[in-house]
């Protein structure tokens, strides 16, 4: 004879109400609605604030602007409270130097630019030469006034030398590089890396699945050095040049682990992080992010890394200065994850180092 299992009968239930009860408990549906098609609205009613501007005058310390119109651009900052903007010019080269003068010329007082690493070249057999040729190319944006210096996830991801083999980002040979703008005082943005789920197969299991397929050359999925290592290659870079300062974009590009970061910024004194487009990843972990920014109030730097908008500036105002819960982020079309955030509420004196005061110590030189 078989027997059923039956969970705990509730108290005063027949076995014929329990088992209505369970399956009701434990139903499942097969939908067909497609997952880009469902977009719930919350039923959650709580306090909501919107700050138009943000309580202290801020520096948008990363963003792209190559392809924008300054004007728009100024018009845009003017609404919402943006006293400048860092432009990372994505050219190189003669491109550079016009989108440098193309801002400086819209006003030199509220946009700055930070240069491209240029790896043309890099499979040269001579790489000393190609050293001497990117120093030589550093100067040149120097002279040309640029307030920073970039190096992007194309160095331990796809840049290969003569010999086919992929650049490390801790090659000893590209030593000469860091060390030189370290001595021209350029803070070197470090990108390397992408959010954890980048590294993992598309599949239903991956909480960006919608932004990968959208993006499928995102992924890096099957790269020759994971995340893991990549990370550890950079941190070796960190330390080896502690006269530099670096700035790791993104939450030095592991916002998923806070923990992680907080021990690379203990040590490496040497190394500034910014937030740009990782509201969605702090603003998820509301408790442990307020403490990483309390901690580091003094090394953590506004960024939005996202086409200039009211909306968008405005959802980082609320995402660090109010206690609001769970609402929409600032995202590109796409989205990054089918979740909401949570206000990290900072009193005044984090929110004032985090929008401008430390923005202010990188640019000195150049105000």
């Amino acid at each position: 004879m078989a027997f059923r299992k039956r969970t705990k009968p509730m108290e005063g239930a027949t076995v014929q109400e329990q088992d209505k009860f369970v399956a009701m408990v434990t139903a499942k549906a097969s939908v067909t609605l497609p997952l880009s098609d469902f977009h719930p609205v919350s039923m959650l009613a709580s306090p909501k604030h919107e700050p138009q501007t943000p309580r202290f005058p801020a520096i948008d310390y990363h963003n792209h602007l190559d392809a924008q119109d300054p004007a728009e651009v100024l018009r845009i900052m003017d609404a919402c409270g943006i006293e400048a903007c860092v432009n990372i010019t994505m050219k190189t080269g003669d491109e550079a130097i016009a989108q440098i003068d193309r801002y400086r010329a819209a006003n030199p007082k509220r946009f700055f630019s930070i240069g491209w690493m240029d790896w043309s070249g890099a499979d040269n057999p001579d790489f000393d030469a190609f050293i001497r040729l990117s120093i030589e190319r550093l100067e040149r944006l120097a002279a040309r006034g640029i307030v920073g210096f970039k190096i992007w996830k194309d160095l331990g991801l796809t840049v290969r030398d003569s010999s086919g083999e992929l650049i490390r980002i801790d090659d000893e040979r590209l030593a000469p590089i860091f060390d030189r703008a370290g001595e021209l005082g350029l803070p070197v943005m470090v990108h390397i890396g992408d959010p954890e789920a980048f590294f993992l197969p598309i599949d239903a299991q991956n909480e960006r699945y919608e932004e990968l397929a959208a993006h499928p050359d995102w992924s890096f999925y099957g790269a020759q050095y994971g995340k893991g290592e990549l990370l550890k290659q950079r941190d070796r870079v960190f330390q080896r040049h502690p006269k530099t300062t670096f700035v790791g974009a993104h939450i030095a590009e592991n916002s998923e682990d806070l923990a992680r970061v907080t021990r690379m910024l203990d040590e490496n004194p040497n190394v500034m992080v910014d937030i740009s487009a990782r509201a969605s990843e702090l603003g998820r972990q509301p408790y442990r992010a307020r403490e990483f920014f309390l901690r580091f109030a003094d090394r953590i730097l506004f960024g939005a890394d996202l086409v200039p908008d009211e909306k968008m500036y405005r959802l980082y105002y609320r995402f660090l200065e109010t206690a609001d819960e769970y609402f929409e982020y600032p995202t590109h079309a796409s989205g990054q994850g089918r979740w909401m955030i949570y206000g990290l509420y900072l009193p005044d004196e984090v929110l004032r180092k985090v929008y401008r005061e430390n923005a202010l110590r990188l640019l000195a030189p150049w105000m």
